[in-house]
């Protein structure tokens, strides 16, 4: 599989978002920020009460919308008529499906699958099947093992290149929920076998790292990293990594 277009451009976090101007993370208004500057477009998806993949990247609704209570709580209709806070645009949340249509392929797509690391595969299956009806270029990513190694196992993504988020340590509070056994396992890779990841996007925080030196050297595996904000984070992703999940202006 030829991965070149993967780390061949600049990747806009969330899309090229910019709240003080009204351009929200995950908005189609970031998304044509980012396609104007001929980057390539990450994002994030999560699954509604019913069953459907939006573009969104919080579990709750509060930071993002005038609502509360949990995304995985609300049906597509309810979301649908919600609005993301202080939007120049009165955005909504988009669908994974209207999403691709918008980037329509200009620009490489790299989809984060969020979890709830609870065995429920339903919005890694969605996800799959709605990409693979893409004509653009896109690829799979999840900090979830488990999602990375059902898609593998999956016809549902058999042309789809799938990736690993990964970083040295997962001892921060939102990981508080996973055993030490599962973290350890997290942070070392231990599930390679059963995820046989094509890519990695990795912590800009831990880089220089031994397993990322060697997944490039040894194995020629691209690696992205996250997230790059300050000239020094440019500076770490250019020597240790082979493209740059960035936000604020290019350099």
């Amino acid at each position: 599989m030829n991965l070149n277009w993967l780390t061949a451009r600049p990747i806009a976090h969330r899309g090229q978002h910019d709240r003080a101007r009204g351009i929200i993370e995950n908005s189609f208004a970031a998304a044509e920020c980012a396609l104007a500057s001929g980057c390539a477009i990450e994002c994030d998806v999560r699954m509604s009460s019913d069953g459907e993949a939006f573009v969104f990247h919080d579990e709750t609704l509060d930071r993002l919308t005038g609502a509360t209570g949990l995304f995985r709580d609300t049906s597509s209709e309810q979301l649908a008529h919600m609005q993301l806070s202080e939007s120049a645009r009165a955005a909504s949340i988009p669908t994974l499906g209207a999403f691709l249509e918008r980037v329509g392929g200009r620009v490489p797509l790299i989809i984060e699958i969020k979890s709830l690391f609870d065995g429920d595969m339903r919005l890694a299956e969605r996800t799959a099947l709605i990409a693979a009806q893409h004509a653009g270029s896109v690829a799979l990513k999840s900090f979830d093992p488990a999602i990375v190694s059902h898609l593998r196992r999956s016809s549902l993504s058999k042309d789809i290149p799938l990736g690993l988020v990964a970083q040295a340590r997962f001892d921060h509070a939102e990981r508080a929920f996973l055993s030490d056994e599962k973290k350890q396992s997290m942070a070392c890779l231990l599930h390679w076998r059963e995820t046989r990841p094509d890519f990695l996007s990795f912590s800009v925080h831990n880089l220089p790292h031994a397993a990322i030196t060697l997944a490039r050297a040894a194995l020629h595996m691209p690696v992205m990293t996250w997230t790059v904000r300050t000239s020094q984070h440019w500076d770490i992703a250019r020597r240790y990594a082979d493209q740059a999940i960035f936000e604020g202006p290019l350099p």
